[in-house]
């Protein structure tokens, strides 16, 4: 997490998503704008979290550690979203982990900050309710994607979420590289099943194996398996 000092970029943020008008009064003074870098954490399960913070750039995956060991992916953040909502109101640790999987931006005021000045914030207090109810509703979509979906389907939207976009010869093209073990948890599937299903998307033409990493090679019917599934 770098701390950046740039009030123009602070008051970009503030403006584009009108952050100001969650709040009764002014909270600007106390708002500071972090940097996290690709697969940096932004917080923990079960650990520590100082920051109210506001998602305002980039892209990250929400996951959750269950009592086998194992990590399910809950979502994924790549617009205006609040962390540490369920922190302000119940001083505990934090209830997910959010790794960003590209550089992101967020706008953090401190918990102690937080809980002082917004916890009797009527205005704020509203925002954040219908914060929750909308990670609620989306939670509950997402567990019934896992239970009801082909691991076809939650791949191909896990490639799209997380896949990065590179120059190839002046073509932008989607190259996807990460932790096959990390993912088949993630998708809540065997290792082996993982493979045989990155094969039958190769055997499609939707993907191809380059060395270390695969390449989408038809984006346009890779969206229509993933059909946006994870958001």
């Amino acid at each position: 997490m770098i701390k950046i000092n740039d009030l123009k970029l602070l008051d970009k943020y503030i403006l584009k998503y009108g952050i100001t008008d969650i709040f009764t009064n002014d909270m600007k003074p106390l708002m500071e704008l972090f940097l996290f870098k690709k697969n940096e954490h932004i917080c923990r399960e079960s650990e520590d979290i100082n920051y109210l913070f506001f998602f305002v750039e980039g892209k990250a995956k929400v996951y959750t550690t269950l009592s086998n060991g194992k990590s399910l992916l809950l979502c994924f953040y790549q617009d205006f979203k609040i962390l540490g909502d369920l922190e302000i109101i119940n001083p505990q640790n934090a209830s997910s982990s959010v790794q960003v999987i590209e550089d992101a931006y967020c706008i953090g005021i401190s918990l102690e900050n937080a809980r002082t000045y917004l916890l009797n914030d009527v205005k704020f207090l509203k925002f954040m309710c219908n914060s929750l109810g909308e990670k609620l509703n989306r939670c509950s979509k997402n567990s019934s994607i896992n239970l009801l979906y082909s691991l076809q389907n939650r791949l191909a939207s896990y490639i799209l979420a997380t896949g990065e976009r590179v120059n190839n010869n002046g073509e932008m093209i989607i190259e996807f590289n990460e932790n096959l073990t990390e993912i088949s948890e993630l998708l809540g599937t065997s290792y082996r099943h993982l493979l045989r299903t990155l094969d039958l998307l190769c055997l499609k033409g939707l993907i191809r194996k380059k060395h270390n990493y695969f390449q989408v090679i038809d984006e346009i019917n890779l969206r229509k398996l993933a059909a946006d599934l994870y958001k």
